[in-house]
């Protein structure tokens, strides 16, 4: 049975020219939003020509169980990692308010599944409003392309057929690092499917969770099929366990690190929910010689420090062949000079914004200090930026030897570190040793060699000469510990649908 994502016929916007050189695909037809007074708007701290601009109606701080905006007995701060102040106080929920959103969408599944067919730079965040968007398009879309079948079995008095079914609620958990796709790519997928949500957003932006339930207000949803119940990182720990054991919830969505994830994979087994996890990476980076140097430059740079180098699928390490290295090198850190800019998210021209808060610039600091210790090389940066704690300078080593931390542990940050190999098994060895496997990227003319390494990489996702390949229309996901399943594409509403064989005999 497919279920049809009600923004389409529920009153959302259409979305036109949203950003200025940005355009969504043409479709024909915009319907006008749902009319529906708004509860009063949050007070929260405004920048010039940043959140002034943004509806008051979506700036909102409470939970949103049930169709309803509730407060919660403690509120928990959410700050701006560039200046450190105070953006607002959100609802720090607890084990009672986790519960009563998991019965909330329990209610609301049961008519649900019956309807048929934060600090980053800010053109960044609008690249970002723009895929999330995408994905609610696209799963709207492949609602209506949820097919059974109809098996033909020996027996002449007998048909099988084979139904999908939406699993029933979703526990959504979702990272910081982009607070507005991360939920729409699950929770687009759920809601296609037929299945009602509740969404744990991270504590570090827990705005963006918010803004999209006022908008799913808006557009229509009913009450009880999207809610969001924010907690503060003290709480964080007990709201997830009570959502992920709770016996009404199915299905567990994540997105976040690998040591998080088995925590909820233990939580899940005890009531063999379904499960699916984008977990963290170390992708590699290989650059043969055969390479044309100035791409693969442009798409180290794309893959190493879009987010300043905050992404899951972000370059870890570059594998650099050695007839290639030095005009590798030599390029890449002029590239780095020319076209990175830190600052304020908000301010004009910035490219690289603040690491999402101390602890994260404490970790990469640390990798270029071991890396320094045992031999390697600062090209470029290797420092705390003079803007503030929670800046640091976008950082080129040479000279890195697979004993250093950077190469064995995800960095999350402007790093980029560049080991020099010799052959081609030699770098796939490098490679593959790691105990993750979400995304890799390699650089290569040879049609042969590109062939191979594309097979033999062990990750999910393979970027063959382009260091951007997240898309709306392609799966995203991992092996090995990087995670199960995969989200987008037309495979990702699989994951809260379940096979229903039925067999019509006496016929």
């Amino acid at each position: 049975m497919a279920t049809c994502f009600w923004l389409r016929s529920c009153g959302a916007q259409r979305l036109g020219s949203t950003f200025p050189g940005c355009r969504l695909r043409p479709r024909a037809g915009g319907l006008v939003p749902a009319s529906r007074p708004a509860p009063g708007p949050a007070q929260l701290r405004g920048y010039a020509g940043g959140l002034a601009g943004l509806s008051a109606a979506l700036l909102r701080t409470d939970s949103f169980v049930g169709g309803r905006w509730l407060p919660a007995a403690a509120t928990f701060p959410v700050q701006d990692p560039a200046s450190g102040a105070a953006l607002g106080m959100v609802a720090d929920c607890g084990v009672r308010e986790a519960r009563a959103a998991v019965r909330a969408a329990y209610e609301a599944f049961c008519s649900w599944r019956e309807v048929s067919a934060k600090g980053k730079p800010l053109k960044e965040a609008h690249g970002e409003i723009l895929y999330s968007a995408f994905f609610l398009e696209w799963f709207s879309e492949e609602a209506r392309r949820v097919y059974g079948d109809i098996i033909y079995t020996p027996a002449k008095d007998r048909r099988a057929l084979v139904l999908k079914q939406p699993i029933g609620v979703a526990a959504v958990i979702t990272p910081w690092n982009f607070p507005s796709a991360m939920i729409t790519r699950k929770v687009g997928a759920a809601l296609a499917a037929g299945c009602t949500v509740v969404v744990k957003p991270a504590e570090d932006t827990p705005f963006s969770a918010l803004a999209l339930a006022e908008l799913a207000s808006q557009a229509g949803i009913p009450s009880g099929v999207y809610n969001v119940i924010p907690c503060s990182r003290k709480n964080a720990k007990e709201v997830g366990e009570a959502i992920c054991t709770d016996p009404l919830v199915s299905k567990i969505s994540f997105t976040g690190s690998t040591t998080t994830g088995k925590i909820l994979l233990h939580h899940a087994a005890n009531s063999v929910k379904r499960v699916s996890m984008e977990l963290g990476g170390l992708a590699p980076f290989i650059v043969f010689d055969s390479a044309n140097v100035d791409q693969a430059v442009a798409g180290a740079m794309a893959s190493k420090f879009r987010n300043t180098g905050q992404t899951c699928v972000c370059s870890n390490q570059f594998l650099v062949q050695r007839g290639i290295h030095d005009a590798f090198v030599k390029a890449f850190a002029e590239a780095m000079k020319k076209n990175l800019r830190v600052g304020n998210g908000f301010e004009e021209g910035t490219t690289q914004g603040p690491l999402i808060n101390e602890k994260a610039v404490e970790k990469v600091e640390k990798q270029v200090n071991d890396a320094v210790s045992k031999g390697a090389t600062i090209v470029t940066g290797g420092k705390r930026h003079q803007l503030g704690k929670n800046f640091f300078e976008p950082t080129l080593l040479c000279n890195v030897t697979q004993d250093m931390l950077c190469t064995h542990e995800e960095t999350f940050g402007p790093l980029a570190p560049v080991i020099k190999f010799n052959t081609e098994e030699e770098a796939i060895a490098i490679a593959n040793a790691a105990d993750v496997g979400l995304a890799g990227y390699f650089y290569s003319q040879d049609p042969a060699q590109i062939w191979r390494v594309a097979e033999q990489l062990e990750v999910g996702m393979v970027g063959v000469n382009e260091g951007l390949i997240s898309s709306v229309e392609c799966p995203f996901g991992g092996v090995k510990q990087s995670g199960l399943g995969r989200e987008g594409s037309k495979y990702g509403i699989d994951e809260y649908l379940e096979l229903k064989y039925v067999c019509y005999g006496g016929l």
